[in-house]
């Protein structure tokens, strides 16, 4: 904890050469309308899968550099023909990049009260040596989709990185209203389409995502996607509850992840973590509108996807179609194990806990397989609130791949006031029950 406050405080003096140093915490975790403007770290006493060593180490090396140096080359994208005026500042971005990845030590910086105009861009490396990208201003999605034909599934992109930090306190707006049109979740005679994820990171090892506003994304907001040692924190992403496709934080082939106090409303998942991903550690989470936090889908297509070392711990989940979800296709294989939902307030959720291992997401009805995506040690703690439907707790599990070692305790979903009681469902599964259940599974 010390070492990541020297180091915070070591860049804050470099970049803006100011001697006042702080680490602050927000006060209200759940208030959805704060300003997401500090820097939290798991607390000490806090379970966490994570990898602290090597962050220890990480951030050991951090700061010896940064006090070994005061040569920090700041790379200011105006200086690169950057104009922040509605006209395409993908070029002048590009060469900022270029600059600071080839530099020893270096900041890219987007300057504040100006909008930056993007068309979809890939920031590569390895870089010579650790860069910080620092977002004050807007960043914002080029709305002409002819602009997106060579990979229609990204916007910004980040790839094959080390030590990478991206923060700010600023903004990036991917101008999704003109992909949500033309979706087959909104007009189902439409095809279905890919559309761009606002943000992706590829392949990038020990980085730093914290302190920025996402928002309308053209699909999904934000992307992990085999990468290793990730810090995600204080983020602010919203999307109107209709936005098809829109999850909040998608992990996918990701290890060692820690997702710290972000609040996330949105059109689909909040958080989803999927196939390859394993430690992944999500606290102090806002979630909603949206569908909840899944783990999932996996098994689609009879693929062998594997989930494992989950901890979503100190959650408020508001007015979502679904609370903490497993859901998988049949036909799969493979497994999500060692996951566990713990301190979890939900007002007014639909299906507050559901594990589904029969989930067809389409338009045809899904045929009756035998093989299943192993669901097994998913333990239920000190989750209360409200449900919107009668279905608070619903387990629907595989005749030949039941639930194994489904553990509830202290678990508490009255009903809402749309529904007059509430009820559990539970089918194929081998659980244990212990301290005040309901409602309970008989």
């Amino acid at each position: 904890m010390y070492l990541q406050k020297l180091q915070f405080c070591v860049s804050i003096i470099l970049i803006t050469s100011s001697s006042f140093c702080f680490g602050s915490h927000r006060n209200d975790l759940y208030n959805p309308m704060a300003r997401l403007s500090s820097v939290r770290t798991a607390s000490r006493g806090r379970t966490s899968y994570y990898d602290s060593d090597s962050w220890r180490q990480l951030m050991l090396k951090r700061s010896r550099a940064a006090s070994s140096s005061t040569s920090l080359k700041l790379v200011n994208v105006n200086d690169y023909g950057a104009r922040g005026d509605g006209s395409d500042d993908t070029e002048a971005f590009m060469k900022a990049w270029e600059a600071a990845c080839s530099a020893q030590r270096a900041a890219l910086v987007v300057p504040q009260s100006k909008t930056y105009r993007l068309t979809p861009i890939t920031f590569s490396g390895p870089c010579k040596s650790d860069v910080t990208v620092k977002i004050y201003g807007t960043i914002e999605a080029s709305t002409d989709q002819s602009a997106y034909q060579k990979d229609p599934r990204q916007w910004l992109k980040f790839e094959n990185l080390e030590n990478l930090a991206v923060e700010g306190g600023g903004y990036i707006n991917g101008n999704g209203e003109t992909w949500w049109k033309k979706s087959c979740k909104r007009d189902p005679n439409l095809p279905c389409k890919d559309a761009p994820t606002a943000l992706t990171f590829q392949e990038c090892n020990n980085l730093r995502v914290a302190d920025l506003s996402i928002k309308n994304a053209q699909q999904m907001h934000l992307v992990f996607q085999k990468c290793v040692n990730v810090r995600a924190v204080n983020l602010q992403i919203t999307a109107p509850e209709e936005s098809p496709n829109t999850d909040g934080i998608h992990v996918t082939e990701t290890q060692n992840i820690i997702i710290d106090s972000c609040v996330i409303g949105t059109g689909d998942d909040c958080i989803s973590i999927v196939s390859g991903s394993r430690k992944v550690q999500a606290t102090d989470i806002t979630c909603g509108p949206g569908h909840g936090i899944s783990i999932g889908s996996l098994g689609a297509d009879k693929s062998a996807d594997y989930v494992s070392d989950v901890l979503i711990n100190k959650a408020k989940l508001s007015g979502t179609k679904n609370g903490v979800r497993i859901k998988t296709w049949q036909g799969g294989s493979g497994y999500a194990r060692n996951i566990k939902f713990e301190n979890i307030a939900m007002t007014n959720v639909e299906n507050p806990i559901i594990i589904d291992q029969n989930y067809c997401d389409q338009k045809e009805s899904c045929p009756q397989q035998a093989a299943a995506v192993q669901v097994m040690d998913v333990s239920y703690m000190n989750i209360r609130g409200t449900s919107a439907s009668e279905d608070a707790i619903k387990f629907d599990c595989s005749k030949n791949h039941p639930c194994q070692d489904i553990f509830l305790q202290d678990v508490n979903l009255q009903s809402g006031s749309s529904v007059k009681s509430t009820e559990a469902s539970c089918s194929n599964v081998k659980l244990t029950q212990t301290g005040r259940v309901s409602p309970h599974c008989t």
